[in-house]
């Protein structure tokens, strides 16, 4: 069996069951056909049988992580030997190969020391099966389900997480060829309580006719069970700006019209597929040990535990001093309007584009606009604090009337603030897609640059009601900040 695997490096992992473990090469160039061309391979840690047929992503800052592919499956028999075992650690093994893209007898021979990564040699014999000229990134797709890695990227159903025990590790995102809405119809046939199966977790739910927030424009109030269906839908995409980062939940357990408080631990009672994380820096008495979502369930589980918001570090939590974005928060203030704030935007959209410079916005979902920018992770938060500091002061000395900034004179709060303080550790702005407790359960909607000149756009315009379908429509807008690697231009 061999996988495609873009990782620190695009590679082919070659692998070979035997003893009930998969022997396995890590290719870089991929293996080939052509008995011309030897191909280096590095000898890497046995994987389990588990991992056979994984196609999917493994999160970032994990073993592994990157986006998987099933490149080739087929069966093989070792030449010469009964014990494949043996013949890897007397380092040579030869291969009679039936697989779907790769045929006929290979050849892997060990090349100077044994050591942790050892250094092989792979070949294709000349027989029957030999295609010179074979490369195999002429044939990139997957013989499990016919995609590209780019494509298992976009809308990953899989994930692997390599801290699970191997019979847990593959995480089920949503059915191939479906969606949840099976699982939405059980939601509707339970009770007011139940145990509901949803991304292969069983979760106990509670209080599902409970009015969490109250509706708007004589609309009914939006339910708990509507809240557990909306965290459903969603969290195969919302799960992926959240992955791999600790979560500061804002928990209101009985509805929007209570106050909310933060809830950054993870709680003692949460399942055991909830991820966790124990942030080292923590100092005596604050919090330590934090939720991670790293699979839909959790999200959905974070929903029923009463979080309508949900918060994300800006960093990740194997390098949490180290953001993966820039921040630009722009807040409207007591008596700025939502045209000047709009003003403000399109300014940091004009800047970007001549910095050429790729941000992405989104409305909050309570009363202002946030920007995005992606970044191949090296800066500290001092330097990405000061980009946006030296950004945002750039643009608002064109309207100075609208503009206060975060330490200046109490007559200057009103006005719209460009808070740039917001790069810094532990400081959490709402994630995509996540409600927000207010009335019709408002959504934080990721929106392209153009809809800034929308009439109609709002900063609350987007609940649960309607983002699944605005997500069907015009598909993960906010995406590129997953996808995009760039570094801060230096400002004039």
């Amino acid at each position: 069996m061999v996988q495609r695997h873009r990782a620190t490096g695009d590679h082919y992992d070659l692998r070979f069951e035997a003893d009930g473990v998969l022997l396995s090469w890590a290719v870089p160039k991929g293996p080939t056909l052509d008995p011309a061309k030897r191909r280096t391979a590095f000898h890497v840690g046995d994987h389990p049988l588990e991992y056979l047929l994984f196609e999917g992503v493994i999160p970032e800052g994990t073993y592994g992580g990157g986006d998987v592919v099933v490149w080739d499956t087929g069966t093989w028999r070792p030449v010469r030997t009964d014990d494949p075992r043996a013949s890897v650690e007397a380092g040579e093994l030869h291969a009679d190969v039936f697989g779907q893209k790769l045929r006929g007898r290979f050849a892997l021979v060990r090349r100077g020391e044994r050591g942790e990564r050892e250094q092989w040699l792979l070949v294709h014999k000349r027989d029957e099966h030999a295609v010179p000229g074979w490369e195999p990134g002429d044939h990139p797709r997957s013989v499990l389900t016919g995609r590209t890695n780019d494509e298992v990227l976009a809308d990953s159903d899989r994930v692997w997480r390599s801290d699970l025990p191997a019979d847990r590790a593959e995480v089920v995102l949503k059915p191939r060829g479906a969606d949840v809405a099976e699982a939405l119809g059980s939601l509707d046939e339970l009770g007011a309580q139940g145990t509901w199966e949803i991304f292969g977790r069983s979760l106990k739910v509670t209080n599902l006719d409970k009015e969490l927030f109250p509706g708007r424009n004589e609309e009914a109030s939006v339910t708990k069970r509507e809240l557990l269906g909306y965290a459903a839908a969603i969290a195969p995409t919302a799960v992926r700006y959240l992955s791999g980062r600790a979560l500061n939940m804002r928990r209101h357990p009985n509805g929007s019209r209570t106050k909310g408080f933060w809830h950054k631990e993870r709680p003692r009672f949460a399942p055991p597929w909830v991820g966790s994380w124990d942030n080292p820096d923590a100092e005596p008495g604050e919090t330590r040990t934090y939720a991670v979502v790293d699979e839909p369930a959790a999200l959905v589980w974070a929903a029923q535990f009463g979080a309508l918001e949900w918060h994300a570090w800006t960093s990740r939590t194997d390098q949490p001093h180290r953001p993966t974005y820039a921040l630009v928060d722009l807040d409207p203030g007591t008596i700025t309007s939502w045209a000047d704030l709009l003003v403000l935007a399109r300014l940091h959209r004009d800047a970007f584009s001549h910095l050429e410079v790729a941000a992405f916005p989104k409305v909050t979902g309570s009363r202002g606009i946030q920007v995005w920018v992606p970044i191949a992770r090296g800066p500290s938060f001092e330097e990405t604090r000061a980009w946006v500091e030296k950004l945002s002061r750039t643009v608002g000395a064109v309207v100075p009337e609208l503009v206060s900034w975060t330490w200046e004179v109490r007559s200057r709060k009103g006005l719209a603030r460009l808070d740039y303080t917001q790069n810094a550790i532990n400081k959490t702005l709402v994630a995509p897609y996540s409600p927000r407790a207010a009335d019709g359960a408002p959504v934080s909607a990721p929106i392209t640059w153009e809809e800034l000149d929308d009439p109609d756009l709002r900063p609350d315009g987007f609940t649960v009601r309607t983002m699944v379908d605005r997500l069907a429509e015009r598909g993960d807008l906010f995406a590129g900040v997953l996808e995009v690697q760039q570094k801060l231009p230096p400002l004039g």
